[in-house]
């Protein structure tokens, strides 16, 4: 493990992959993640690629043949990358990872797109933030350029046949992790890790409904939480550990069960509003003096998570959404980016001031969905969905990142992955 702190790593994807090679160090003698030494073996028993929107790709169990798996061990570093059969871990009952949460993991996706490349979609900001997720659980650290290389190395392996180019505007799940594997039952640091990468195949959650069921009624309805929070001031919410998750399980089932989709997590007594399930959360608003905003919470206090999507559509807002710009359609007006605490008692203001235009969450799992409803305090806010099915703004955010993402805009943010 390397001697910097946690603080140091917690912002690392603002400066990307460049300032991660500056600021960690592997002590002297010890391997470092080398892409370069991966080997590859091929499965002699293939699996059968699930229908588009099938009953199986619903279900999120369904990995692709192969995976990534590399091992790290506190007296050598980290050891030759292998890409083998996908199939079940084997460890020790008394894993570190499974008695005190020595973990960490990454989600983002790869798309075959309408020009027929295969793309990741900023793939260099997920590798910088499981650096800064494993440094904040005590898991050793790696060069994230070699962890990008490792995710396109497998993807080479499985994305031709699981994402054929006949299936234009399709997408795998990508799963990289780190946990602590090693048998550890003593408190302290896991002297073994393991990172591994998985590819699952993953319904749209913003669009599309599990074969057979009842269309879905457009928009999410969240629940604002009551006593619960998700994160909190000199925690961990802006890491991406399972810490973070199974506690918020509880809620959000109670929720399930009442009729929402997501709990608005909510902090302190004056319900400043955070995030939204496991995804980050916008409104659009006018203020009080008439200018319209995009607003969302702020990553300074450390409490939400510095979600790529999040990040992507504050960046394009900022760029597109202003005064004079072409990328305005009909008669929408441009949008100040706030990025900013701000509470429940003020949003709910504003839809009793007919001030609340939309909302939306962002994230991997559910890329941009339009909220239709909040419940704050046993009362029903309505959120206006524009069309009916979503507010403008959260539809023309999500057409700029899907071509992106699908090779109908050229742009940076769209990294393609070589298939020969």
């Amino acid at each position: 493990m390397n001697g910097h702190t946690v603080e140091s790593l917690t912002h690392l994807t603002d400066s990307g992959i460049d300032a991660a090679k500056k600021t960690v160090q592997d002590e002297p003698g010890m391997k470092e993640l080398d892409a370069s030494k991966l080997t590859v073996t091929k499965t002699s028993n293939p699996r059968e690629i699930p229908e588009v929107n099938s009953h199986e790709v619903w279900d999120m169990k369904t990995c692709t043949d192969h995976m990534v798996m590399v091992t790290w061990t506190s007296d050598a570093g980290w050891h030759a990358p292998e890409i083998k059969q996908y199939g079940p871990l084997t460890m020790s009952p008394i894993a570190s990872c499974l008695h005190y949460a020595t973990q960490c993991f990454e989600g983002l996706k790869v798309y075959r797109g309408y020009d027929g490349k295969l793309r990741l979609f900023r793939p260099d900001k997920n590798c910088a933030r499981l650096l800064m997720s494993s440094q904040r659980v005590a898991l050793p650290s790696f060069d994230p350029l070699e962890l990008e290389k490792l995710m396109k190395a497998f993807l080479k392996v499985d994305g031709p046949k699981w994402l054929p180019k006949s299936r234009p505007g399709t997408f795998l799940y990508i799963r990289p992790a780190v946990i602590g594997n090693g048998a550890e039952i003593g408190v302290t640091a896991p002297a073994e890790a393991l990172l591994f990468i998985v590819a699952v195949a993953w319904p749209d959650l913003s669009s599309s409904s599990r074969p057979g069921s009842p269309p879905r009624a457009p928009g999410l309805k969240l629940l604002a939480s009551k006593s619960d929070v998700r994160a909190w001031p000199g925690g961990f919410g802006y890491a991406k550990v399972g810490a973070n998750y199974g506690p918020a399980f509880v809620a959000h089932m109670e929720g399930r069960k009442s009729g929402y989709d997501q709990i608005l997590w909510l902090l302190g007594s004056d319900f400043q509003v955070t995030e939204a399930g496991a995804s980050n959360f916008f409104v659009v608003w006018k203020t009080k003096e008439g200018k319209e905003q995009l607003v969302t919470a702020p990553l300074d206090s450390k409490i939400i998570l510095d979600g790529i999507t999040r990040r992507s559509v504050v960046e394009l807002a900022r760029e597109r959404l202003v005064e004079g710009s072409k990328h305005l359609v009909s008669d929408m007006q441009p949008l100040e980016v706030v990025e900013r605490t701000y509470t429940m008692i003020e949003l709910e203001e504003a839809w009793k001031e007919g001030r609340l235009i939309e909302a939306f969450v962002s994230g991997t799992a559910y890329f941009i969905t339009p909220c239709s409803a909040i419940n704050f305090r046993e009362k029903e806010l309505d959120i206006p969905m524009g069309d009916g099915t979503s507010g403008y703004y959260a539809a023309l955010l999500k057409k700029w990142l899907n071509d992106i993402k699908y090779g109908n805009e050229s742009h940076e943010w769209g990294v393609v992955v070589d298939e020969d």
